[in-house]
């Protein structure tokens, strides 16, 4: 019975889900990776592979047109600028940052941190007045007496909307949290925390790499003596004053007394050195889906493929993360009675517009078919529209199109009057 008790307390199937900070120090999250390297949010930026992800994809996702629509009483969907909420996500959730800064900030969290959290001061009427960037290391989630997520957070003394650096208690509709992969789909995982080895190796090649060029002498190595040299320690600070660094790379040493040098380090070829990093940046794309070609590896890339990852990156590496941030915003910031009638949607229209010739034969298409008017189109290419009077808002159709049972209607009437 008491083994049986001790399993239940075990898996309780509702307990509080755990911040990853609160396992920094544990071996299989943070801490040095196997390969030696100290790995956390901070030292992975420093790994450019690393810096040129998250900034290619936060920068994809803010730079994307972020509006409000409403639904249409007879179907379709129209931009509403005058919803509350529309200022605060297209121009400036705040007084202190832009609409581009605070969606940045929260999408560098999401992926460093796998979580992004926002503070969201409401009206009386419950409609949003503000959003503020939360810090993470400030966040811890519970869960209260009635089994409902809260947030406790520890605001610092630069977080004006707070006036009391003491942990306050959020909830649910305080908070704007928007969760990455994870378990129990409340916390998110940490890319970094995931991935901690792959980017430990790309760190300590980096550190490698600094390390060679530090010590030019062409690495360290052995001077022989036959004899007994009475003070070694003087013999060798003389030579790397001599020969060490790179200032003094390619230097002629001189020996004396019969003394020999004997290099003992291994090249860097060797050591498939410069393999070994271009493997950690493929690894770190495959880490972030960034394509290689983004990052500046232009080794697998060609005219003919080049487009078509560009647009897979859309399809896949960006499309999920947008998804994430509707959801997210319409769940957190709309209140009950506007559900159903408004919803956030990003535009990717700019980025799916491919090359012009391209475009130009999507909108033929379009237009001949009926479904694209010029000012349809003139508004995808941000053209000013052409008035009511010259047919601007006209959809045509080719002529020669009828419907299939009506196919033969006229020759039949034609025989008719012949008769």
């Amino acid at each position: 019975m008491k083994i049986l008790d001790f399993f239940k307390g075990l898996f309780k199937s509702r307990e509080p889900p755990q911040d990853r900070y609160y396992f920094s120090s544990a071996p299989f999250l943070f801490g040095k990776s196997i390969s030696g390297a100290k790995v956390n949010e901070m030292t992975a930026m420093r790994v450019s592979a690393v810096y040129a992800c998250v900034r290619i994809l936060a920068e994809s996702i803010v730079a994307l047109p972020l509006h409000v629509y409403k639904y249409k009483e007879g179907g379709g969907k129209e931009r509403d600028v005058n919803h509350p909420l529309y200022f605060l996500l297209h121009d400036a959730p705040n007084n202190d940052m832009t609409s581009f800064i605070f969606r940045e900030v929260l999408m560098t969290h999401f992926l460093l941190h796998g979580n992004c959290y926002a503070y969201i001061q409401r009206e009386n009427s419950g409609r949003v007045a503000r959003l503020y960037p939360l810090m993470l290391e400030n966040m811890k989630i519970e869960r209260d007496d009635n089994n409902e997520v809260v947030y406790q957070y520890t605001p610092t003394a630069r977080e004006g909307q707070f006036q009391k650096s003491a942990t306050i208690t959020l909830r649910r509709h305080e908070v704007l949290h928007i969760p990455a992969l994870g378990f129990d789909g409340i916390q998110g995982f940490s890319p970094i925390a995931m991935a901690r080895n792959a980017i430990g190796v790309a760190i300590a090649t980096e550190e490698f790499g600094a390390k060679f060029f530090e010590n030019g002498a062409r690495p360290s190595g052995i001077l022989k003596h036959a004899g007994v040299i009475k003070d070694p320690s003087k013999l060798r600070d003389s030579w790397n004053a001599a020969y060490g660094g790179t200032g003094n790379t390619g230097k002629v040493a001189v020996l004396e007394e019969g003394m020999t040098y004997e290099s003992i380090s291994i090249p860097p070829n060797d050591a498939q050195f410069l393999d070994t990093r271009k493997f950690q940046l493929s690894e770190i794309a495959r880490i972030f889906r960034v394509p290689p070609h983004m990052l500046a590896d232009l080794e697998k890339a060609t005219f003919s493929n080049i487009e078509q990852q560009s647009l897979e990156f859309i399809k896949f590496s960006l499309n999920p993360w947008i998804i994430r941030w509707e959801q997210g915003l319409n769940k957190s910031l709309m209140t009950g009675n506007e559900r159903g009638k408004y919803f956030v949607k990003f535009n990717v229209d700019g980025l799916m517009r491919g090359d012009y010739q391209s475009r130009m034969q999507g909108y033929a298409i379009g237009r001949q078919n009926g479904w694209l008017s010029a000012n349809d189109i003139r508004e995808m290419e941000d053209l000013n529209s052409i008035s009511e009077a010259d047919g601007g808002n006209y959809y045509l159709v080719n002529g020669n199109f009828t419907k299939l049972k009506d196919a033969g209607a006229a020759y039949e009437k034609g025989g008719e009057d012949n008769g």
